[in-house]
């Protein structure tokens, strides 16, 4: 198998990545959160879209330097170009399009869900085919067959909130700020994860969907029932103990469920929420039990960073040479990932 060298771009959402990576050797891997939605509760387009604008030249200079390579040394350039936010995709998409023009590089198009699907190769221990991943991030929680770097089949996805979105929303409500997902794992630490009973929505539904508006809703019910002049200190890590439980055993039942229908050997568990100390102790625990392999990539590459895309661009370019990405015809999509259940029988 050839090792290309490649640079690979991506910005989503609100974080600015680069990465140069030979084959599966990651060579460098920079990545800049954008801070400057935290006082809005949450990521603003536009800003998101500026931020990139201006960071975008030294986060690539940076992953060059990092890497001790100069742009001539590349084979080929990548960058993801959907789904996310259009104006963040837009700012990559036609800055990797300009490099590639300038220094005459095959550019390779990567689906973001495709690189968090696939970063569990990043890993030492690489997962083996076919293997089931639930991608859960701030914007996606979706399951997949995957049998190959080339084919997979979307079992189910969220009918409304992401988990992460959920984390994010909930941690708001309780006014813990954003990003809310590694706030409410800290505070949870120090609480009663049953002091609280809060829904999990469609945990008993035969399909691999997800929902978590309910659970948000559920919270904020709460809120005003009980604490309408704000939550007592006291309470707060119950609070987040309990949410943070729900959202965890829907993720982790709904996917052994379906790991047991696919009869799947190997989990991956992948994107920012998999970050998340509990959903990590409970796969694990119930990996161990059932005799299953959970694999968890690296916390730097659980988030929307470059390695993974450039991994994925790889296998691409492994699979259908150089010249086949030539062309810069391919443009940004926002596409969001809908719900659509798909037959048992996609497993095999």
């Amino acid at each position: 198998m050839p090792q290309y060298t490649l640079l690979a771009i991506e910005t989503s959402c609100d974080e600015t990545a680069a990465a140069v990576v030979r084959g599966r050797e990651v060579l460098s891997n920079v990545l800049r959160s954008q801070l400057e939605h935290q006082r809005y509760g949450g990521v603003v387009p536009e800003l998101a879209a500026r931020a990139h604008l201006q960071s975008i030249i030294p986060i690539v200079r940076e992953a060059l330097q990092r890497a001790g390579l100069g742009i001539e040394q590349l084979d080929a350039l990548a960058v993801t170009t959907e789904p996310g936010l259009i104006g963040s995709l837009l700012v990559g998409v036609n800055f990797a399009k300009g490099l590639a023009l300038r220094w005459n590089l095959p550019l390779v198009p990567v689906n973001h869900l495709e690189g968090h699907m696939f970063s569990g190769f990043l890993e030492a221990e690489p997962p083996e085919f076919p293997f089931l991943a639930l991608v859960v991030s701030g914007g996606h929680t979706a399951l997949f067959w995957v049998r190959s770097f080339a084919e997979y089949s979307l079992l189910g996805s969220t009918r409304d909130d992401a988990a992460g979105e959920a984390f994010d929303k909930i941690a708001t409500l309780l006014g813990l700020g954003y990003p809310g997902g590694p706030a409410i794992d800290r505070c949870a630490m120090r609480g009663n994860p049953q002091a609280f009973s809060f829904p999990r929505p469609l945990l008993n539904d035969p399909s691999d969907d997800f929902s978590f508006s309910g659970l948000k809703s559920a919270v904020r019910a709460l809120l005003q029932r009980h604490y309408p002049n704000g939550v007592p200190e006291e309470v707060l890590p119950d609070l987040c103990a309990s949410a943070q439980a729900a959202i965890v055993e829907v993720l982790v039942r709904k996917t052994l469920r379906a790991a047991r229908r696919c009869r799947a050997r190997t989990i991956v568990v992948a994107g920012g929420v998999s970050a998340n100390s509990a959903l990590r102790r409970q796969f694990q625990q119930e990996a161990l039990r059932l005799g299953l392999r959970v694999v968890f990539p690296q916390t730097v590459y659980c988030l929307d960073n470059a390695a993974m895309i450039g991994l994925v661009a790889h296998e691409k370019l492994c699979q259908l040479g150089a010249e086949a990405f030539r062309t810069l015809s391919f443009t940004a999509r926002p596409t969001p990932l809908r719900a659509r259940s798909v037959a048992q029988q996609r497993c095999h």
